[in-house]
């Protein structure tokens, strides 16, 4: 799919103030580590990650998008009644209902008048929030439309804690619950509009998606509890990323590594980031990675990722940058953007 008019006008984000290494999750469930001789240092030596983010006991989702959100509405010059389309795009969530993005709505004092819901597509659902906005903006229905995301880890990784605490606890347990102490907390906005309303140049090209769901049952979340075959899921994404990549060869103009100055991955981790990298025979110095310090945000991942490169220096005017994302079921979205 290509988008004609669409324009990022703006992105900002917001971290959660409480750095957790993961020597110190590794502290927590010792004795279990200890009594499986599953190796000290195991954690970070495997996914790559030294720390992730917690927030402050009970903070919402909707607290989450709405600080990354009106951070952002505070940068640009821009009537919130013109705002026609809210999509929050959290994995996390306040209740089952109603949509996080009542909440946010709310809290912005956005037009009664502005669609709002949430999309959920696990780690994708950013991308996919980007091109359903792309699509309404294209056709005319809107002027602009915010998408919002708000990411809280400390729930699900403390549960899994205390799970992994129980003496009854098993190899297989720890190997099914490791993708979530990896997880992270985050937020973020991005601002799209009509080119005839943009002051920023960064155009939104196109989109290109594709489905592997019969690998569905590869990672298994609920609130508190997230079961992940991580090997079966990091071969099953390479190959629907590679697959999603000649997709975009053919569909979307420019669609090169030596074309792409930089992308802006969904990040799980050192060993996904190396095998994708390697399967697309992509340059790793153009990737822009944060897992390190971050962890694995979920969908607020990309964008976040987008607005630390722009603030670090690594985008220049008129750089052809690729999105690049994968959410469990298994979904694969790649995006264009001229910067």
């Amino acid at each position: 799919m290509l988008f004609k008019h669409v324009m990022i006008e703006a992105i900002s984000y917001v971290l959660a103030p409480h750095r957790i290494t993961s020597d110190w999750i590794e502290d927590q469930i010792a004795e279990t580590m200890e009594r499986l001789r599953f190796p000290r240092g195991k954690l970070e030596a495997l996914s790559g990650i030294r720390e992730r983010r917690f927030w402050d006991e009970g903070t919402l989702p909707s607290t989450v998008a709405t600080m990354a959100a009106e951070q952002l509405l505070q940068r640009v010059e821009i009537d919130r009644e013109r705002i026609g389309l809210l999509i929050n795009t959290s994995v996390c969530q306040d209740y089952l209902e109603p949509s996080t993005a009542c909440f946010v709505h709310r809290n912005l004092h956005l037009s009664p008048r502005a669609i709002n819901y949430d999309v959920r597509n696990a780690c994708l659902g950013f991308l996919t929030g980007m091109s359903i906005a792309g699509m309404m903006i294209d056709a005319g229905t809107i002027d602009y439309a915010l998408i919002v995301d708000g990411e809280g880890s400390q729930d699900a990784v403390m549960a899994t804690i205390r799970r992994l605490r129980r003496p009854e606890t098993t190899k297989q347990d720890l190997r099914d619950n490791f993708a979530t102490l990896t997880l992270g907390s985050g937020g973020a906005a991005m601002l799209l509009t009509h080119e005839r309303f943009s002051h920023s140049g960064h155009r939104l090209n196109g989109v290109v998606t594709l489905a592997a769901t019969q690998y569905n049952h590869l990672c298994l979340g609920q609130a508190d509890y997230m079961k992940t075959d991580a090997s079966a899921l990091m071969h099953a994404g390479v190959e629907l990323a590679s697959a999603t990549w000649r997709l975009a060869q053919e569909t979307l103009p420019n669609w090169s590594d030596r074309q792409i100055a930089l992308y802006a991955p969904h990040q799980v981790g050192a060993r996904h980031m190396a095998a994708v990298t390697k399967a697309l025979n992509i340059t790793p110095a153009k990737l822009f990675l944060n897992f390190p310090t971050l962890g694995n945000i979920g969908p607020a991942a990309l964008p976040i990722s987008l607005a630390q490169a722009a603030e670090a220096g690594r985008l220049r005017p008129g750089d052809h940058v690729g999105l690049l994302g994968i959410g469990s079921g298994l979904n694969c979205s790649m995006m264009s953007v001229t910067w």
